[in-house]
């Protein structure tokens, strides 16, 4: 009776271990949840919408965008890492999410390289600064006169506290000597409405979320933060040449996983994120909106992490931003 009961104990046991390997050879067998960590409307939605539905047609398989906003990406990115390591629920990282919230938190959330497993660097995207058309300053320098002349009594729009955009307010604010009061936002999106309506009537945004703005005549740019021109708004100065001499920063985008992610998964995804952002049409959509294709290994973009980290914790530190 023993020797009976353990030939149908030994197969169920075989079957364990081989279930796992069999649903990673069918993968994906099922829709995939790509968590875009800031609200609808902004670049990080703008750029996760394109990418999800050109990797739909290179898996089979629906990605959907989940957006799940709030404390500047670190809740949409605390979702992954819970989530279960098998590729259905990935994450549209960001710079906010992977380099600087490991130097702004006294306690991090998470950590970016231990907690995640790489996919690919998707996109890097130019920062902008815009202003209402209503508001008087056409120029950069014309802004900084007016903040100088009028200390304290002008703020300027981000999409969340420790944000790259709100880093670019800072580091603005402490380049050129003068204050403004941030206003955070869950998001491009909530911060560009009240943009628009002139509420806030400076704002720090990514070019992807801005362009159409800029393009109507809604928003009037004043410069871009990197330091070459966007080729997608070539007569839009830099900020160093704008009158902030050495000024820069960016933001990016990438795909990750929870940390524990099969290989043979990640290699898939991998696979279908290179293909969507290289296919002509999907470049072509991404460069009119002003983020520049990359594409890279899940080994380049573990390396950038490890390289934009290190880049951001001098500047937080020297800004004297934290969040508790």
């Amino acid at each position: 009776m023993k020797l009976a009961f353990a030939v149908p104990a030994l197969v169920a046991g075989t079957l364990a271990l081989v279930a796992p390997v069999l649903a990673q050879g069918d993968f994906p067998s099922h829709p995939i949840n790509l968590v875009v960590p800031f609200a609808a409307g902004g670049s990080t939605d703008l750029v996760g919408r394109i990418v999800a539905e050109a990797m739909s047609k290179e898996l089979g398989q629906n990605v959907l965008v989940v957006n799940q906003a709030g404390a500047g990406g670190v809740v949409g990115a605390t979702a992954v890492v819970d989530a279960a390591p098998d590729g259905y629920m990935i994450l549209m990282g960001t710079i906010a999410t992977h380099a600087l919230s490991a130097s702004l938190y006294a306690t991090p959330p998470f950590d970016p390289s231990a907690d995640f497993t790489p996919i690919s660097l998707l996109v890097t995207v130019p920062n902008v600064l815009l202003v209402n058309p209503d508001f008087p300053a056409k120029t950069v320098e014309e802004l900084i006169a007016k903040l100088k002349a009028e200390p304290e009594e002008h703020a300027y729009a981000s999409s969340g506290n420790g944000t790259p955009l709100h880093l670019s307010g800072e580091l603005f604010k402490s380049m050129t000597g003068t204050d403004m009061v941030h206003v955070p936002y869950q998001g491009s999106g909530p911060a560009l409405v009240d943009a628009l309506s002139g509420a806030v009537p400076i704002i720090f945004d990514n070019l992807p979320s801005a362009s159409e703005h800029m393009k109507a005549g809604t928003l009037r740019p004043l410069a871009v933060t990197t330091l070459e021109r966007s080729a997608s708004f070539p007569d839009v100065p830099t900020m160093d040449e704008a009158g902030v001499p050495g000024y820069e920063t960016n933001t990016w985008n990438a795909l990750f996983a929870p940390a524990g992610t099969p290989p043979e998964v990640i290699e898939k995804l991998n696979a279908a994120a290179v293909a969507a952002v290289n296919d002509p049409a999907v470049k072509e959509q991404l460069a009119e909106a002003g983020a520049v294709v990359v594409g890279s290994t899940p080994e380049e973009l573990a390396e950038h992490v490890k390289s934009e980290v290190a880049r951001w914790a001098p500047v937080i530190a020297e800004a004297g931003v934290s969040i508790q």
